[in-house]
């Protein structure tokens, strides 16, 4: 069984997170957006919530959404404004993920997204999994054990 992680990270969190899955036999896509969020925090924060909230869907460089050799796709998000991030708006905007085993892990500095989560699974047949900071909290990789 072929297993894929697609994932977007601003902060680092995401490329821990995708160190892991290659570890559980994941190959890794990472997704990157033509204009990327400020390097400066707060500016990053302001911007990104904003386009999350309004579910905005950002432009990536050169994604491939063909998954048809995998059985399993796990897509990591940051959390922003308490939803997904824009450039995962994108991949799920473009990639038919009908008919594949679906995990999504989420990463946040709040620890919960009950948004991101509801809109999850009124989409989706799917396992959530939400980290707090995985660069700070490293024990939080641990609950990567959990999928299924």
């Amino acid at each position: 069984m072929k297993k894929l992680f697609i994932y977007y990270s601003h902060s680092g969190n995401g490329e821990l997170v995708a160190e892991k899955m290659k570890e559980f036999g994941y190959d890794i896509r990472r997704i990157k957006p033509k204009k990327d969020l400020s390097k400066k925090f707060f500016f990053a924060v302001m911007k990104g919530g904003f386009l999350a909230g309004i579910n905005h869907k950002s432009k990536l460089i050169d994604y491939d959404n063909d998954i048809s050799e995998y059985d399993e796709i796990a897509i990591g998000s940051p959390i922003w404004n308490g939803k997904l991030s824009s450039p995962i708006n994108t991949v799920l905007s473009l990639t038919n993920l009908c008919d594949k085993k679906l995990n999504f892990i989420l990463y946040s500095g709040g620890g919960s997204a009950p948004k991101a989560i509801k809109k999850l699974k009124n989409l989706y047949n799917c396992q959530i999994i939400e980290l707090k900071e995985p660069k700070k909290y490293l024990d939080e990789l641990d609950k990567l054990n959990n999928l299924n």
